[in-house]
């Protein structure tokens, strides 16, 4: 019997040879790029929207919770039919059920039909095309010295979009064109995502000879039993409802925090932008250090920066200043946290169902997602204030780095397979 490898797994390699991991790699930046950049770009719209339509900022700000809520509730599902089928098929879905959603939230004129859209759609839009299914094909497709690297920059990725889709969608704004046919026009890159979806086709093929000598392929119900019953698992997952607090509320409320503070619209746009760009220094950066330190202590030292970060920004002055410095500062930790966090999960428990057990723990992020744009709309409409969802974040960092610290960062063995 030939001795175990450290050889990639390309998903459908036996039927397209030309599906290289570098391709699937592409492929995939290509998607997370767009379906993050898109999200990126809605904070951009409460204002306008809220005001042409007659609504408090809560009604958006629901709708852009139940987004997050969707997101999460189907990523599970959504890797699963990727891990059986291939993640093509639902990333090209993905991709036509989030241009049907831009449409329908444009024409939206009601809280109904903005949830429907804005929320239910776009939501399930994002578990196809986000970032557990893309992630799992990326880990499949690249052996495991370099597999936090490829994490890393399917995740800068997704900071590439935020800093080129969002100062787009604002110029567009900004040169006269209403926010309506400004959905519209955003609508159209979704065509991309669909074509993306044909190099990651095929069905995925099983995990390599290297790690099924540590661990043996039980199954998805299996595996989920097993990571289920991982003190480690639920610790990452209880830390990750903090990163997904940080970024809906910061992302939705920023922009609509620092006008009501007096600067121009242009700078939520910038600052947006701004944390894009850092992000993908962080996210490489995140990437890199991930194949060569503790995962676990990594991720417990980044969730300190961000309460750090956040106690600047709520006792400085808001000026162009200290926009810029906690817009650079919370970018290099923005989505620092997910190659960390889902290589975490691959190292521990394997990656051919990397992406279903990473889609849990996303769920955990997509619940603090609601939790953290539903009450900054909340707060606001209720007391005129951000400032108790600020303090809110400042405590959970702290929460966080505590929750990390006592994973023990370990390969779950199994059997070994058979000889044959």
């Amino acid at each position: 019997m030939n001795a175990p490898t450290n050889t990639p797994i390309v998903d459908g390699a036996t039927k397209a040879p030309w599906r290289t991991p570098m391709v699937v790699l592409a492929a995939g930046a290509i998607v997370v790029l767009l379906v993050f950049g898109l999200r990126a770009s809605f904070g951009l719209f409460l204002k306008p929207m809220s005001a042409d339509l007659g609504w408090g900022r809560e009604v958006f700000a629901f709708a852009m919770a139940v987004q997050n809520l969707m997101w999460g509730a189907t990523q599970p599902f959504a890797s699963a039919i990727a891990e059986k089928w291939g993640a093509g098929r639902i990333v090209a879905f993905g991709g036509i059920l989030y241009g049907a959603g831009l449409v329908m939230m444009a024409y939206a004129t009601d809280p109904l039909t903005l949830n429907l859209t804005a929320g239910v759609m776009i939501g399930m839009a994002q578990a196809g095309g986000g970032l557990a299914v893309v992630l799992g094909a990326v880990a499949r497709a690249l052996p495991a010295n370099r597999r936090t690297f490829g994490l890393g920059v399917v995740t800068a990725a997704g900071a590439t979009g935020q800093f080129t889709v969002v100062p787009g969608a604002q110029a567009l704004m900004t040169a006269g064109i209403d926010w309506l046919p400004a959905l519209l026009i955003l609508a159209t890159s979704a065509v991309v995502i669909v074509a993306c979806g044909i190099p990651l086709a095929g069905k995925p093929n099983m995990q390599s000879a290297a790690e099924n000598a540590v661990r043996r392929d039980l199954g998805l119900t299996a595996a989920l039993r097993e990571a289920s019953g991982h003190r480690g698992y639920w610790l990452l997952t209880l830390g990750f409802f903090v990163c997904g607090f940080h970024l809906a509320f910061i992302s939705i409320h920023l922009p609509a925090y620092l006008t009501d503070m007096g600067m121009a619209a242009e700078w939520g746009a910038w600052s947006l932008a701004l944390i894009g760009a850092f992000n993908v220094v962080g996210s490489f950066g995140a990437g890199m250090l991930g194949d060569r330190y503790r995962k676990k202590s990594l991720l417990s030292g980044l969730y300190v920066l961000r309460s750090l970060s956040l106690l600047y920004f709520i006792l400085a002055p808001v000026s162009e200043v200290s926009v810029m410095v906690f817009s650079s500062a919370l970018g290099l930790l923005w989505l620092s946290t997910i190659p960390l966090t889902s290589g975490l999960v691959a190292h521990m428990f394997g990656p051919r169902y990397m992406g279903t057990l990473f889609g849990v723990v996303f769920f955990s992020h997509q619940v603090g997602s609601f939790m953290g744009v539903w009450m900054g709309g909340y707060f606001y409409d209720t007391t005129g204030s951000y400032l108790p969802v600020w303090w809110a974040g400042v405590a959970l960092g702290i929460i966080a780095a505590l929750l990390h610290w006592p994973i023990r960062e370990e390969p779950v063995q199994t059997a070994a397979q058979p000889a044959s």
